[in-house]
């Protein structure tokens, strides 16, 4: 029986405001798309943490056994500067500043992507199509929303009659807007625009002369708006109606809403049941920029090489630090937070390598069913990866007294935590045990075991002050010593 059966998930849905009970439209699989990256600049870190909302997601979908298709796009056409219909697209303005040509700048860019992710232990989405792989299927529905009598054509683009789709459908109903009040809010449109109403938005746009990316359409020689490439590509590969669409918290107006009115004025159905939106990513309490020197790039982390960090951190540290905070919270990336994260990293992944230590009793002694069932029930909230994690140091609390014997478990028992832990910690949460070399580990550990023969020696010879100084100084380096009857031991914090 898999083990979505026995799990009732509940998922925040952005449209309604609400937990809602998870009721795939396919009993079993699940379908889900995810607004990638537009590759015209090394990915930032709050994309990473955005991604890695939904890489968990994923991941625990396939947990409970479910078969996921997973769709996450590449937008590599179409995305226009300020997302608005007007300006330079901002792969073509990248290409001109750099004298390159457009898919060397897409290239580059995609291969630092998927570095990142990779470097971050990111699953692979099912599917990645791209903007530009899907031209034809963009003006296929272009078509369909003319046909629908919501679409309008005007000197060669275009256009979304927002206020004739509100006339029957519900233009705002994501984002909770009120057409009328953008209207209000907008200033009158000045004669030179296209636009039948400030609030349309672009279906297709004219090419200018100089403007590099162009493909014919019946309209015009031109290139497809931002928001169309995401309703020709989850449609394509999920259907006209499928489960879960995510994306950041900065895709819900105007991306996502334009995705729904599209998607509505071609098929006549809302496209998506479940909508998750990953909430956004500080650095030291202010917003990421460059322009002000508040930033810091994924791979920055990795290598030390920044201003921001006193150190270098791992990508799991990095991941597990994220993944403290819930995907709808504000999280707030800083030294101290991610300093403290990595001394719970390294708890945690202290006991992973000790549970194989602890000893088979005839009885047990702790509720093990009722700890994994805590587990799921953390994760069944809306993927709550904080009461997750927090129930993952219970069991590291359970490691250690099992290990001391002062509780016990069966084989059965031990065996349930065992793979519990395990799926957890690697599978769901996507964390990787990161040990040193073999040789590494062997020349550290022929170090200290010699500063601890010469801690003895000087403790023999009553020199105490060098004894302290040498426990010290391990002490000052993350090596704790203890003395016991079978002489000094040590372990690294």
């Amino acid at each position: 029986m898999p083990l979505y059966s026995n799990q009732k998930l509940r998922i925040y849905n952005s449209l309604s405001g609400e937990k809602e009970l998870f009721e795939p439209i396919i009993e079993g699989n699940v379908g889900m798309y995810v607004c990638g990256p537009t590759v015209y600049s090394n990915v930032h870190l709050g994309n990473v943490r955005t991604f890695m909302s939904f890489d968990m997601i994923f991941r625990y979908f396939l947990h409970l056994d479910y078969k996921v298709r997973y769709v996450r796009n590449i937008t590599d056409v179409g995305h226009i500067v300020d997302d608005v219909d007007e300006g330079e697209d901002k792969i073509a303005k990248k290409a001109r500043l750099e004298q390159l040509e457009p898919m060397e700048v897409v290239q580059r860019y995609t291969v630092d992507f998927h570095d990142i992710l990779s470097a971050f232990n990111f699953l692979p989405p099912s599917i990645e199509p791209t903007a530009t792989g899907h031209i034809i299927e963009q003006i296929e529905i272009v078509k369909k929303i003319i046909a629908s009598g919501i679409g309008y054509e005007a000197n060669g683009s275009v256009y979304f009659d927002v206020v004739k789709f509100n006339e029957t459908n519900n233009y705002g109903k994501l984002s909770g807007r009120n057409i009328e009040d953008m209207l209000a809010n907008t200033r009158d449109l000045d004669g030179q625009s296209d636009k039948r109403n400030p609030q349309d938005f672009a279906l297709w746009k004219k090419a200018e002369t100089q403007h590099i990316m162009r493909w014919p359409s019946p309209w015009s020689d031109g290139f497809p708006g931002w928001h169309l490439e995401c309703t020709a590509m989850s449609t394509k590969y999920l259907g006209n109606h499928f489960d879960i669409h995510g994306g950041g918290m900065d895709l819900k107006f105007p991306h996502h809403e334009c995705e729904i009115a599209q998607n509505e004025a071609c098929t006549g159905q809302t496209p998506v049941n479940y909508w998750m939106h990953a909430n956004m990513l500080t650095l030291n309490g202010k917003k990421m920029a460059k322009s002000t020197g508040n930033n810091i790039l994924p791979r920055e982390i990795l290598t030390g090489e920044n201003t921001i960090l006193s150190k270098a951190f791992s990508a799991s540290v990095a991941r597990f630090f994220m993944l403290q905070a819930h995907y709808r919270s504000i999280l707030d990336f800083s030294d101290d937070a991610i300093v403290a994260a990595e001394k719970g990293f390294k708890r945690l992944m202290e006991a992973m390598n000790s549970i194989s230590e602890i000893p088979v009793s005839n009885a047990s002694t702790i509720d093990i069913p009722a700890w994994i069932q805590s587990c799921y029930d953390a994760m069944n909230d809306d993927f709550n990866t904080p009461i997750l994690i927090a129930q993952l140091f219970e069991g590291v609390r359970f490691v250690n007294l099992l290990k001391d014997n002062k509780e016990t478990l069966h084989q059965e028992d031990l065996d349930l935590f065992t793979t519990t832990m395990q799926g957890f910690v690697f599978d769901v949460l996507g964390l990787e045990d990161e040990k040193i070399s073999d040789t590494t580990n062997n020349k550290l550990e022929g170090t200290v075991n010699m500063l601890i023969e010469m801690r003895k020696q000087a403790r023999e010879n009553k020199n105490f002050a060098l004894s302290d100084q040498i426990r010290d100084q391990l002490i000052a380096l993350g090596i704790q010593l203890k003395d016991g009857k079978e002489g000094t031991t040590f372990s690294i914090n």
